[in-house]
């Protein structure tokens, strides 16, 4: 990968400048929600925002460069939940000037947490053809259905739902978005356990779920533009390992540097740098001179670091604050190194693959990304509908038959829905 030196000027400028505050008010024995209060307040938390909400309104490449100087400094870095990395930009794109002021404070002080409702049982890949129902009284609105796949529901205090309010139109145009308080009686939050053990995903159904009329993004009836800035970034998404933002966490009353370390720890469990952490097991095992393997360790490097490459070539999208198809074909790339990872890992620990054992080098870490592989061909978009996207969007072929473009919901028969009485 590239070395400092060998990065643009405005990434070695905005290092420098972003090091030099860091190095004068970076303070581990604040809490972290002080921490975090004192970063959203010097821009340099989340740099590509408007100055006039907590940024500095600077380019990605050079918000790169203020990444990297948290890590020389070894400063506790942003938060980081779906609603700093999503709905902090979508509301810079899509929302009035109170929802601004109302929701981007917390999440630049790392307040809150939030998550993503979405995806439905009977609604994955075809996110227009959502079921879920949001009816509007004199009260505010009322949100009955159900969500699945939404990552750290459980600790989120807000989410961004994706909601039918007209079934009289096209899928596409009765959709809504809002933000919903997560922590209120109808919505009940259910782990999904998976088979490497641990329970990140959530289904979450909603009854009679309640959600303020000022809390909807928009229009009513035009939440889908919201909705695919949501998924842009979600396709671009980075970010340094730190502490959990909101207060269900926990973790916001402790030390800044005990939540250092912890992020420290995580980077050197080996969860970042699949090529690196497959090598280093491959030579422990004694497996590196074996020159069919060499290859396969040599290609998995390559694809990690092209990946890196294109990473890099997104970052105009992500500076336009409008990010583009390239994001599609970013996560493609991730997709295909994780399984590049996976089966090069599995052929190096071979039949100890199969051991949960520590004793096995590498073997926890690479058993537990080989097991977590197949999310990442589906969380953000599956890969066939990234390859559609960058089909229609990047190459220009035409597009596939819609039949059901003009159609009224009520009419069309998707998932489980029952048709109107």
């Amino acid at each position: 990968m590239p070395q400092p030196e060998d990065r643009s000027d405005a990434y070695l400028a905005a290092r420098e400048a972003a090091l030099g505050w860091l190095t004068v008010n970076w303070d581990p024995q604040l809490s972290v929600r002080a921490w975090w209060a004192r970063l959203a307040d010097s821009g340099w938390g989340f740099p590509t925002w408007p100055e006039d909400w907590f940024g500095r309104g600077l380019s990605a490449d050079a918000a790169a460069g203020v990444r990297s100087a948290f890590l020389e400094a070894g400063a506790l870095p942003p938060p980081a939940s779906l609603g700093q990395q999503l709905g902090a930009p979508m509301l810079l794109l899509h929302g009035n000037a109170e929802q601004k002021a109302r929701f981007l404070p917390p999440l630049a002080r790392g307040e809150e947490s939030w998550c993503q409702f979405f995806s439905e049982p009977g609604s994955g890949s075809d996110l227009a053809s959502a079921q879920t129902r949001a009816v509007l009284s004199e009260a505010g609105w009322t949100v009955d259905g159900q969500k699945v796949w939404t990552s750290g529901a459980q600790w989120a205090d807000r989410g961004m739902l994706l909601a039918r309010t007209n079934r009289d139109v096209p899928k596409h145009q009765g959709l809504s978005f809002f933000v919903i308080d997560v922590g209120q009686p109808g919505i009940d939050v259910r782990p999904l356990h998976q088979m490497n053990g641990e329970h990140g995903f959530n289904e979450v159904f909603f009854t009679g779920a309640h959600i303020d009329d000022d809390r909807i993004i928009g229009e009513a009836g035009d939440g889908w533009s919201a909705a695919v800035t949501v998924l842009m970034y979600e396709r671009f998404m980075a970010s340094l390992p730190t502490a959990m933002p909101g207060r269900k966490a926990g973790q916001l009353d402790e030390p800044a540097g005990a939540a250092v370390q912890r992020a420290a720890q995580a980077r050197s469990s080996g969860r970042t740098g699949v090529s690196e952490l497959v090598i280093d097991v491959a030579a422990r095992l004694g497996e590196s001179g074996d020159p069919v393997l060499r290859q396969r360790l040599a290609a998995l490097w390559a694809t990690e670091t092209i990946n890196g490459y294109l990473a890099r070539g997104g970052l105009s999208d992500r500076e336009s604050r409008r990010p583009s198809a390239h994001g599609s074909l970013t996560k493609l790339a991730r997709s295909e190194l994780v399984r590049a990872g996976r089966d090069t890992g599995l052929s190096v620990l071979g039949a100890q693959g199969l051991l949960q054992d520590p004793a096995v080098p590498g073997g926890s870490e690479i058993r537990h990304r080989a097991l977590s592989s197949p999310g990442a061909s589906i969380a953000g978009g599956t890969d066939e509908i990234q390859r559609g996207i960058v089909g229609e969007r990047v190459l220009g072929l035409p597009k596939e038959p819609r039949t059901d473009r003009d159609v009224p919901f009520r009419d069309l028969t998707i998932g489980t829905q029952r048709q109107a009485p």
